[in-house]
């Protein structure tokens, strides 16, 4: 079993003040930008196949969304990418909208096929990124993020990545020494889905947690620091507010004050994906069953 310290991952994030390379869809630049600047990180949104790679070498890590990409961001997306594995740098992918149209598609899954360090999506996307379902409707998510968690786990397995499946009850997936262990999360508010750029621009910060973790448990700890940290935020940011427009403001006020002594009395259940239950085409409400999952709270 992994052991968390969410507090020191917390620590390390700020003490880094890591800038993170958004190539990333236009509708949700600025919001993300302001996210990462309220957590404690620096954000740079060059997307320029010129550049792109040049940057990446100078940046402590990368996200890579392609919600509203052009041929452009396209071409910027490989050579980051390389660029970042090659320097042995964190980058995300964001597979949003995976399975509406066949050209982003492709390029998702050509991405997810390049080593990400991690991946994150609702479940719909995660289910049709594992080849187990047909993607969501436009970017909001159609099944259920327990009913994934196989397809998470196929997912990792395949890649290498740590796959986050968010949604009211968020699930984080690592292939970790010989085991699929998988960590889920509770908080955050209903109004998040409906403030546009909560989901892209946790990719982004999930970038930012991973910079300076080395190891694989690490890496987990990361992943599962940054979705607590949103997890916190969400939950407090929806008291006193009338809407999503004054959820939003109240968000990140709430981002830039959040604690690591706050992220370490999160409720986090941790257990391992049992073996068996996963079965290419058939993840649906019934694909987990009362013994999928074996797990206990910390």
């Amino acid at each position: 079993m992994v052991d968390f310290d969410l507090r020191s991952a917390n620590t390390r994030l700020r003490a880094n003040n890591p800038l993170i390379q958004c190539i990333t869809n236009t509708v949700v630049q600025q919001f993300s930008a302001n996210v990462l600047l309220a957590i404690g990180a620096a954000p740079a949104m060059l997307d320029h196949d010129a550049d792109a790679a040049q940057f990446t070498r100078i940046a402590s890590g990368l996200l890579v969304n392609f919600g509203t990409a052009t041929n452009q961001q396209f071409l910027a997306a490989d050579a980051a990418i390389d660029a970042a594995n090659e320097d042995s740098k964190p980058w995300v992918l964001d597979p949003v909208s995976i399975g509406a149209v066949d050209f982003r598609t492709t390029r998702i899954r050509r991405a997810a096929n390049s080593s990400p360090t991690a991946i994150r999506g609702n479940a719909s996307e995660i289910a049709a990124l594992a080849g187990m379902g047909l993607g969501g409707r436009g970017v909001d998510s159609t099944d259920e993020v327990d009913a994934v968690i196989p397809a998470a786990a196929a997912l990792a397995r395949s890649t290498g990545a740590i796959v986050a499946v968010s949604g009211p009850r968020d699930a984080i997936v690592a292939h970790i020494d010989g085991a699929d262990r998988v960590v889920r999360l509770d908080g955050g508010h209903s109004y998040m889905p409906l403030v546009i750029g909560t989901g892209c621009s946790l990719g982004a910060v999930t970038a930012a947690y991973l910079v300076g973790a080395t190891t694989a448990s690490a890496r987990f700890e990361a992943v599962v620091a940054a979705h607590a940290h949103f997890k916190v935020a969400g939950e407090a940011a929806a008291e006193g507010v009338r809407g999503p427009g004054s959820f939003s403001v109240n968000f990140l006020d709430v981002l830039h004050t959040v604690t690591g002594e706050e992220l370490a009395r999160i409720q986090v259940e941790a257990g391992t994906v049992a073996a068996g239950t996963v079965a290419a085409g058939a993840v649906g409400a019934d694909a987990v069953g009362a013994d999928a999952v074996d797990g206990a709270q910390s």
